[in-house]
C-alpha cells in the first residue's frame, strides 16, 4: 500500500494593519520605503494590507490615493507640526486599528508606541519594528524625547514581538529592559545602471565627477563633519549633498552658510525617481558620516549601485558593509577629510571597492526574504 504523505495547509491570509509612516508610496524616508516594501510584498502574497497615511498630502501630490499595488490606503487626522504630525497620526490610526478587524497590527518606529496599548486593549497582536533609537536623535526637543522613551517602554511592556535591525539595537533592549528582539535588517532591491542625462542637464554632473551624500539633513547624519572635511580637501570632484530638510530648515542654511565660499559643494535638495538613480550610479563614492543610525537604507542603496562607500565607524554602518567599504572615526573631522582625500587621489582604491560590492550587498539583504520573516513573526511561528 502507497502510504500518502498529508499535504501542508497554505497558512490563511492575514488582515495587516501597518502605521507609523507618514505615508506610502514615498521615499521621505527610511521608514516609508519599508513599509512600502514589504506592504507590497505581503499584498501580492494574498493578505489584506491597510497601511494608516498622515492626511497631509505629499509635496507634489495631486490627490490621496486610496489603493497602492493592492494596498488599502487609508488617511487620519494630523496636526501638522514637529512633534505633533506623528503623535496626532498614530492616535487616530491605533484607534482605527483597535475597532478595525485585524490579526496583526505593526507598528513602525517607537514614537507611534505610545498609542499601542489601545489596540492591546483589543486583543489585537501588535508587532513593532525599531528603525533606530529615535530619542537620540539631536532634532527633537524635549516634548517628542518624552513621547519617544514613553513609547518604547510601552512596545517593550505591550508588544507581541519587538523587530529591530541590528545587532547594536538588540544589545541596547536586552541590556535595557532584559526584554528579547528578533533581528530582521531590511532589504535592498537590485538595480539596473543608469544614464546621466537629468542630473547633467539641471547640475552639470559627468559621470565620477563628485563625491554623493544622499539622505535626510539632519545634524545625527555628521553633514557638519563632511562639509568641514571638504573644504580642505584638495580636488576638483565636487561634493553632492541631496537631500530633505523639511523639518531642519536651519540646520539646513547652516550648512549652506558654512560652505558658501566653496563652489564644488552643492546642494540639489530632495532626490526621487530618476534623479535619485542617476546620482547614485555616477557618484565616484558615496559619503555616510553619521553618527546615528537605525539601519541606513540609502548605504544599502549606493552599494546596490556598486558605488566604493565611505562611512562612519558606527555599528549600523559597519554591520551593513562589512569589509567592503571603508570608514572612519565617527565624529573626526580630521579623519575624515584625510579619508576623502585619499579616494580623491587614489582612484584605484575606489575601484577596489566597487569591485563586488553590489553583488555582496544584494545577497546579504533581500525584500522577500525580509517580507517572509517578518509573515512568520506575525504568525507566531517559532523560526521566524
Amino acid at each position: 500500500m502507497k502510504s500518502h504523505k498529508p499535504q501542508e495547509k497554505e497558512p490563511r491570509p492575514l488582515r495587516i494593519a501597518m502605521l507609523g509612516q507618514k505615508r506610502i508610496p514615498s521615499r521621505e524616508g527610511g521608514i516609508e520605503v519599508v513599509v512600502t516594501e514589504l506592504a507590497t510584498r505581503m499584498a501580492s502574497a494574498g493578505n489584506a494590507v491597510t497601511c494608516y497615511n498622515r492626511k497631509k498630502r505629499a509635496a507634489g501630490a495631486a490627490e490621496r490615493p486610496k489603493e497602492y499595488k493592492g494596498v488599502t490606503l487609508k488617511y487620519v487626522p494630523t496636526i501638522d507640526k514637529k512633534g505633533l504630525a506623528a503623535f496626532t497620526a498614530s492616535f487616530f490610526a491605533a484607534l482605527r486599528c483597535a475597532f478595525g478587524r485585524y490579526d496583526v497590527v505593526h507598528f513602525h518606529a517607537e514614537g507611534p508606541c505610545y498609542w499601542l496599548w489601545l489596540p492591546k486593549l483589543f486583543r489585537r497582536r501588535c508587532i513593532v519594528t525599531v528603525h533606530g533609537l529615535d530619542h537620540r536623535r539631536a532634532k527633537w526637543g524635549r516634548f517628542a524625547r518624552h513621547i519617544i522613551m514613553r513609547g518604547e517602554k510601552c512596545a517593550v511592556k505591550h508588544a507581541d514581538e519587538i523587530i529591530v535591525l541590528t545587532k547594536a539595537d538588540q544589545a541596547y533592549f536586552r541590556e535595557t529592559y532584559h526584554r528579547d528582539t528578533r533581528l530582521i535588517p531590511n532589504g535592498v532591491t537590485p538595480v539596473q545602471p543608469s544614464g546621466y542625462e537629468e542630473i547633467q542637464k539641471a547640475w552639470g554632473l559627468a559621470p565620477q565627477s563628485y563625491f554623493l551624500f544622499l539622505g535626510r539633513i539632519v545634524p545625527e547624519k555628521g553633514l557638519r563633519y563632511l562639509v568641514e572635511a571638504y573644504r580642505q580637501v584638495k580636488s576638483d570632484k565636487l561634493l553632492v549633498i541631496a537631500g530633505g530638510s523639511e523639518d531642519t530648515r536651519p540646520f539646513m542654511e547652516e550648512l549652506k552658510e558654512m560652505a558658501k565660499d566653496d563652489p564644488r559643494i552643492r546642494f540639489v535638495g530632495f532626490a526621487d525617481g530618476e534623479v535619485r538613480r542617476e546620482l547614485f550610479g555616477n557618484a565616484y563614492t558615496y559619503v555616510l558620516p553619521s553618527d546615528l543610525e537605525g539601519m541606513p537604507l540609502s548605504l544599502l542603496e549606493a552599494m546596490s549601485y556598486g558605488n566604493c562607500c565611505l562611512t562612519s565607524d558606527i555599528p549600523a554602518c559597519t554591520e551593513v558593509t562589512e569589509d567592503h567599504a571603508l570608514t572612519f572615526p565617527h565624529g573626526d573631522a580630521k579623519a575624515l577629510r584625510k579619508a576623502l582625500q585619499r579616494l580623491a587621489d587614489h582612484p584605484e582604491t575606489v575601484d577596489a571597492y566597487r569591485a563586488g560590492a553590489a553583488a555582496f550587498i544584494c545577497a546579504k539583504y533581500n525584500w522577500d526574504s525580509v517580507t517572509e520573516q517578518t509573515l512568520a513573526l506575525y504568525r507566531g511561528e517559532e523560526n521566524a
